[in-house]
């Protein structure tokens, strides 16, 4: 049976618009005018009168944490609270009373400092005792680089002033006294003392942020989610999935961006049969995913200079430049695609000379290697990124924040030659865009309205002085292929989904609105109407 769909906006992936479009069995056969599609009608086909409504292929998010969004769901949501510390702390208050899956632990994840209005600084130890001293409490920050424990949670952890910190992380402390705050890998301290949830219970969380993803017109992502329950294998989190998928309640397609930390995990997952590429159209195997260094708001980002506003650090490297070299080497000769977190530039030093070198031991014509995030960089970075042919996996919805701080952070000259996606872009340069949530909402047209004006979302139009610079705005056609075509690229998927033509996959999005007739800055207030997979709607009307 087809169903055909006419008087409509589409975007197929080119321009001009056409007006309608017919899927049968899970593809799309045909994309034109409304006359011709309505032609191809048969008895008991169904016809959808889309009036007037705009429709392009699904988003796909191409770097997220799926696992993550459904485990953040169930946690108290301070994004919505961190105008101020007292904000985020009467939010924890009213969270406490609430059962905990987690057992006796209070969760949270979403603070930022940088938002406070009352104070400025990071939350402290003894600020959660505020909410609680009989209770664990561990909130993380936006980015997922550090978070904050209470005193509490000290104790029953047994961490002193005397406890050493893991490679590639830090143990927060104020004049040589705990304060609470740990880093990176030293996150992992706290982070393996939480339970581990069972199977059904990833499972469940799953299910809760496919149906979050569908909610803003999400219908593929390119997920990390090996690295969110350090207790959980690898191989559940693939059961899981498959059982979702068998089941019929899989969503949303995954492409898995399998993280590692040894050379000794990544042989045994390879040796298991998990190569790039391995699985079917709902999950399958991406890149080895390595997490390089630290961010830019808890300036935990790994940079070639001191911070501008705290020459005390440069960052944190998460590996070494011989573990670096290792992983990528030997994923490289495996055949797996690479995919690896650098935002400072000199993580990106590191980064750019392991791939060089892995592909010079064992050359590939098509590795499609990438850079995710590829913020700070410098130029010579990016002639780099364009002679290595890598993919580049951007968030544009980090402009939102990040515009306030880059400068402040890094100093000008590194300001002048960093976020510059349109440059590559030009240059040649695949690259995709995403929300790398929970960090940020998998919020679509809020991540295309950033790419279009590279203004913060609630500054006004007028206020010029907040853009970052303008030269390297998307055009909302680039915008719309950097969450399809591009993130298609990602994954070596592009001649089956991304666009709406014949032979590919049926997964679509219809807005409200047409996004090359809407003001700019209103670009995020477009609704989602109904999405769609594999023809079925999954969100919607």
């Amino acid at each position: 049976m087809k169903t055909i769909y006419y008087n409509g906006q589409i975007y197929t992936g080119e321009l001009p618009l056409k007006q309608a479009f017919v899927e049968e069995n899970g593809h799309f056969l045909y994309a034109g005018d409304s006359e011709t599609a309505k032609s191809m009608a048969e008895p008991g086909d169904a016809l959808i009168d889309l009036r007037g409504r705009f429709v392009c292929s699904g988003f796909n998010d191409s770097h997220m944490h799926l696992l993550g969004l459904g485990k953040m769901l169930r946690q108290a949501l301070l994004s919505e609270h961190t105008e101020s510390l007292s904000d985020m702390l009467a939010c924890l208050k009213a969270f406490e009373g609430q059962p905990e899956d987690t057992g006796l632990w209070l969760l949270g994840r979403g603070w930022n400092q940088d938002f406070f209005t009352d104070v400025h600084r990071m939350p402290n130890r003894y600020d959660l005792d505020t909410v609680s001293t009989t209770r664990p409490i561990c909130i993380t920050r936006a980015c997922g680089h550090c978070l904050v424990v209470n005193s509490k949670a000290l104790e029953l952890l047994h961490i002193t002033e005397e406890t050493p910190s893991l490679e590639g992380g830090v143990i927060g402390k104020e004049d040589g006294v705990l304060d609470g705050r740990f880093y990176d890998n030293a996150m992992d301290l706290i982070t393996a003392a939480f339970p581990a949830p069972s199977k059904e219970e990833v499972k469940q969380m799953l299910r809760v942020a496919c149906k979050k993803l569908n909610s803003y017109g999400v219908t593929s992502c390119q997920s990390d989610d090996y690295c969110m329950f350090r207790n959980v294998p690898w191989a559940t989190v693939n059961e899981a999935y498959r059982e979702l998928e068998e089941s019929g309640e899989l969503t949303v397609r995954v492409y898995e961006q399998s993280n590692h930390t040894t050379v000794e995990d990544l042989r045994e997952f390879v040796e298991a049969g998990n190569v790039t590429g391995a699985g079917t159209d709902l999950f399958k195997i991406g890149p080895l995913k390595m997490l390089g260094d630290g961010a830019l708001g808890a300036r935990t980002a790994f940079l070639s200079i001191p911070y501008a506003d705290d020459a005390t650090t440069k960052g944190i490297p998460v590996f070494t430049k011989k573990q670096f070299e290792d992983m990528i080497g030997y994923a490289n000769a495996q055949g797996m695609q690479v995919a690896v977190h650098a935002i400072g530039d000199a993580c990106l030093d590191w980064v750019l000379g392991a791939i060089e070198k892995a592909l010079k031991e064992n050359p590939r014509e098509d590795h499609r290697h990438g850079i995710v995030h590829c913020q700070i960089t410098r130029q010579d970075q990016l002639e780099k990124i364009k002679e290595l042919n890598l993919h580049v996996y951007a968030q544009t919805i980090f402009l939102d924040y990040d515009i306030n701080i880059v400068e402040p952070r890094v100093g000008k000259e590194l300001a002048s030659t960093s976020y510059r996606w349109k440059t590559l872009m030009n240059d040649g340069v695949s690259v995709s865009n995403g929300s790398d949530c929970p960090v940020e909402l998998p919020d679509v047209m809020a991540g295309i309205q950033c790419a279009v004006t590279r203004r913060p979302l609630k500054s006004a139009a007028t206020d010029t002085s907040k853009v970052y610079h303008p030269e390297e705005a998307f055009t909302v056609q680039e915008a719309l292929d950097s969450y399809t075509t591009k993130s298609a690229e990602g994954s070596f998927e592009e001649k089956g989904k991304g666009k709406i033509q014949k032979g590919m996959l049926a997964d679509f999005v219809v807005l409200e609105q047409n996004p090359f007739e809407t003001n700019p800055e209103e670009l995020k207030d477009i609704a989602i109407y109904a999405t769609y997979l594999g023809g079925k709607r999954v969100y919607g009307k």
